[in-house]
């Protein structure tokens, strides 16, 4: 099983000191930096881009940008090379977003990132074709319609993280949307390694023992997994 990561959501953040609360996270526990990027033809709303990313990764010095690529045309020359040169470490798009999703994960690798392919709520897991899984580095299911924070977690969508699990037992799979201590055991007893959290952390007054609880809680599941294979 791949090891549990902790992914806090940016956008759950005080954009008036966006470094210093990365840099928080990280003291905290965070291992990766999950960043929103809306362009408000995918989704409604428009959140960050590259010169915000660019800003965090010199202010940030070795931060995984975890990209949550929530746009149109994904595949676009433009949107790859921008989020690689401000410093993207993942580019994560979504499959109802592009019709050549094997042609956009080499482009990606191209430019150093990792790829990942994310599903919204009402794509079922088989969406993603084991060529697609096999080329990408990460999978995401939304546990939330993506496009604004703070939403209830879904928790029809968690046995698509079960069935992707069951398919590739050794791909990181991430689960983004209303993600939190009272919502964490399902995902990870689903079989789910990379956790998205935003409000559940930013806005929790000890956030390094909510980081700590998920990631305790995502390798109990794990071992017990282990035990029964």
């Amino acid at each position: 099983m791949p090891r549990a990561i902790i992914s806090p959501s940016v956008l759950a953040s005080d954009f008036g000191h966006l470094n210093a609360e990365c840099k928080r996270m990280i003291k905290n526990g965070a291992e990766w930096l999950h960043m929103d990027v809306m362009d408000g033809h995918f989704v409604p709303n428009i959140t960050m881009g590259a010169p915000i990313l660019s800003c965090v990764s010199k202010g940030v010095p070795g931060i995984f940008m975890d990209c949550h690529m929530m746009v149109a045309h994904p595949e676009r020359v433009c949107w790859v090379n921008d989020i690689a040169d401000a410093g993207g470490s993942l580019y994560c798009f979504h499959l109802e977003a592009t019709s050549e999703p094997l042609l956009l994960i080499d482009a990606i690798h191209e430019r150093n990132m990792k790829a990942g392919v994310a599903i919204s709520p009402d794509t079922p897991s088989t969406a993603i074709t084991d060529e697609v899984a096999d080329a990408a580095d990460m999978l995401l299911v939304m546990t939330v319609y993506p496009g604004r924070g703070g939403q209830r977690f879904l928790d029809r969508c968690v046995p698509k993280v079960s069935e992707l699990r069951a398919r590739f037992p050794h791909k990181d799979i991430e689960v983004d949307g209303g993600v939190g201590p009272k919502t964490i055991g399902p995902c990870a007893d689903a079989g789910s390694n990379v956790i998205v959290a935003g409000t559940a952390i930013f806005g929790a007054e000890k956030p390094e023992e909510v980081i700590a609880l998920l990631k305790s809680t995502v390798e109990t599941a794990q071992a017990k997994a282990a035990g029964r294979s």
